[in-house]
């Protein structure tokens, strides 16, 4: 149990990262909607590129979305209205009626008119008002005219003419054509008054009802318009795949999937899935291990980088479960957005390649969507830098964005054969999935909290000179200050020569020598005076105080929560030279028994383009300071013995920069020591 143990403990980093692996596999599976993978790829407008294929079994022919959509609006165009005819109504109003009957009565009476008769003229109208039908105002623009309605008794219905129906509008016409050339005529003013006063509709627009047709009618809809039978061939090699043969091969795929997908077969399809996206994960784990070593030694950051694939995995599965026409919204560039900021194009973009290989398993379309989204990824990658300038990223997603819908474009003209077929919903949902690209901005500055990381727009707080740590050390180390600002000077001209992250080297360079304020005066570059305490000091213990501002500076760094990508900085610009000047005085003093080791930094060598320019600017710089006259022969000189003597010792091995690169760096430095040590001429009093 104790070697157990022991044996954990020593590769407790490996263990860690298999069981990532196996943790990040699982839940991508798990996500998955699970159902077998149809073995041909349909491809709308492109030739059969298989063999003939013929039906396997019987299968119905199913119709399109479109084709049940335009069933639905003839349902919806061509619906029936129905009402409902209230026949309590026309008791109260004859109750109302015979109320007020009396008053034209007894006006009736002073023209000699009888006063039976008169009620009798009067309910005769209503009679034929409520059997007609009178309909409810408000309902009255739901009818079109000379329509035909539905008129509901219970449960009995009847068809009529809608213009057939009395109206408050034809209220005022019928009393009139009622009343005209009778001898109640001279009492129409009064009827129209009562009627208006006491009729109620009592035809009402049945909404519920209506509406509970519709769902039945749309529900009896059927899903298949045909049959194909076994043995029967659906199309020959060569053929286009449009029209009816696109439709069967749909058909075929949908019968196919749900015929393979059974509890049988569910393990096997699991299984099968594991192994695929295993496969894909382990590329980009080998893909770290091989290339990105700093990364994959770092657990943190290996968490990062499978976090976000995950959550992109997430998201589309999500939107594909329940929102898939909305599949291309999904922000999918945000991927190689982020490890770009955090790490290099080349990670991002195999990283992004990897994530989109996944997907094509669940999203339709998958030919369409994987190369969408990698021409998207490759214009993420070469577009977007600089991401503290957010105007950059603004004009970035433009482009990408752009990119999108010239690819959709073509994709469908190749479909369908003409641009006439354009769905303009997906010009939308790409200009949509821009907009959402700019939270990006905000998962950076998550992530850097997070995961203690370190983009442009953290590096360009951190090269304010205002700061609190390099306001610090102006005061306490002035001239390690002024030297730190050169050199910082030095490195961005020649991180921009050569296409290296110039904020991240003028960064580093601010930071690298934090570590002198713990004793600023064993430094030459902050002695005000003609006292050098050295002199006080053996060599090996100067040479220690020396050396040791590299580890003091780490300390600060650690202490100031500087990111570890600035770290590397202070670690590296030293490499693992030695200090010369103190090893041969200490030598003079006691020969043949000195170790080199205690007058050599800790390293490690510079490990990427950036940490070794910063080596060569800040040796160049440092050492341009012994030279009394300076001139251009003398800081050529100086610059070539320098830096060939760090290459003739190994400390560029690992930062994977070319010769042709430090020769550009070193016209570079050559270039800007000569501006600063350039002499005026001499002006006469």
């Amino acid at each position: 149990m104790k070697d157990l143990l022991n044996k954990y403990y020593q590769n407790h980093a490996l263990v860690y990262k298999i069981i990532l692996f196996i943790v990040i596999t699982v839940t991508i599976v798990y996500l998955f909607p699970k159902g077998g993978q149809f073995k041909y790829n349909i491809q709308k407008g492109k030739p059969w590129q298989y063999e003939n294929l013929y039906a396997p079994f019987d299968f119905a022919i199913l119709k399109t979305d479109e084709d049940v959509s335009k069933e639905i609006e003839e349902i919806e165009a061509n619906k029936k209205l129905y009402f409902t005819i209230r026949e309590d109504v026309y008791e109260k109003v004859e109750q109302q009626f015979l109320d007020k009957i009396l008053l034209i009565q007894e006006d009736s009476a002073a023209v000699g008119l009888g006063k039976n008769r008169i009620k009798t003229f009067g309910l005769k109208f209503l009679e034929n008002v409520y059997k007609t039908g009178f309909l409810n105002k408000s309902d009255n623009d739901k009818v079109l005219k000379n329509s035909i309605i539905t008129l509901r008794r219970g449960n009995e219905a009847e068809d009529i003419l809608s213009d057939n129906l009395f109206t408050t509008e034809m209220l005022v016409p019928a009393i009139q054509k009622y009343f005209d050339k009778t001898r109640y005529q001279r009492l129409e003013q009064n009827f129209t008054t009562l009627f208006f006063d006491i009729l109620e509709p009592n035809i009402f627009y049945d909404e519920e009802f209506t509406q509970k047709v519709i769902d039945e009618e749309i529900r009896g809809i059927t899903v298949n318009k045909g049959l194909v039978t076994e043995n029967e061939r659906i199309i020959a090699k060569g053929d286009v795949v449009e029209g009816d043969k696109y439709e069967i091969l749909l058909s075929l795929k949908s019968e196919y999937d749900s015929q393979l997908w059974s509890k049988s077969n569910y393990n096997w399809i699991v299984f099968g899935y594991t192994i695929l996206v295993a496969l894909v994960l382990l590329m980009l784990m080998l893909f770290l291990h091989r290339y990105r070593k700093n990364i994959w030694e770092n657990n943190t950051k290996l968490t990062f980088i499978f976090f976000n694939v995950i959550l992109i995995v997430f998201l589309v599965t999500i939107v594909q479960k329940y929102w898939v026409n909305y599949i291309y919204v999904v922000p999918i560039i945000i991927l190689p957005i982020i490890f770009k900021a955090f790490f290099d194009a080349r990670l991002g973009l195999f990283a992004h390649v990897v994530t989109v290989m996944i997907l094509g398993f669940i999203v339709p379309n998958s030919f369409e969507f994987i190369f969408l989204q990698i021409i998207a990824g490759i214009v993420t990658i070469l577009t977007v830098s600089e991401l503290h300038r957010r105007a950059n990223l603004f004009f970035s997603i433009i482009k990408i964005t752009g990119v999108y819908m010239l690819s959709y474009f073509a994709f469908s003209i190749i479909q369908e054969g003409n641009a006439q077929q354009l769905k303009w919903g997906y010009f939308v949902m790409f200009a949509l999935n821009g907009v959402l690209s700019f939270l990006s901005l905000f998962l950076i500055l998550i992530y850097e909290r997070t995961f203690n990381l370190v983009s442009d727009v953290s590096l360009l707080e951190l090269s304010n000179t205002n700061s609190k740590l390099l306001r610090e050390l102006n005061e306490k180390a002035p001239g390690t200050f002024q030297h730190s600002m050169q050199v910082a000077n030095l490195a961005e001209a020649s991180a921009n020569e050569i296409g290296a992250n110039a904020m991240l080297v003028r960064t580093g360079a601010l930071y690298h020598d934090i570590g002198k304020m713990v004793n600023p005066m064993y430094f030459i570059e902050n002695q005000t005076t003609s006292v050098n305490p050295h002199n006080e000091l053996p060599p090996h213990d100067s040479a220690m105080i020396i050396v040791d501002h590299v580890l003091k500076g780490i300390e600060i760094a650690k202490k100031n929560r500087l990111p570890d990508r600035i770290i590397d900085f202070i670690r590296t610009h030293h490499g693992t030279t030695m200090v010369y000047y103190f090893y041969r005085k200490q030598n003079d003093i006691t020969p043949d028994q000195v170790d080199p080791k205690d007058f050599t930094y800790p390293g490690p060598i510079p490990f990427s383009k950036e940490t070794a320019i910063l080596m060569m600017c800040d040796a160049c710089e440092a050492a341009s300071k012994s030279i009394k006259d300076p001139t251009a022969m003398l800081i050529d000189e100086l610059v070539e013995k320098i830096i060939n003597g760090q290459m003739s010792q190994g400390q560029y091995m690992n930062s994977d920069i070319t010769f042709k690169e430090i020769q550009t760096i070193k016209k570079v430095i050559k270039k800007k020591l000569n501006n600063i040590y350039h002499l005026r001429i001499e002006y006469p009093e």
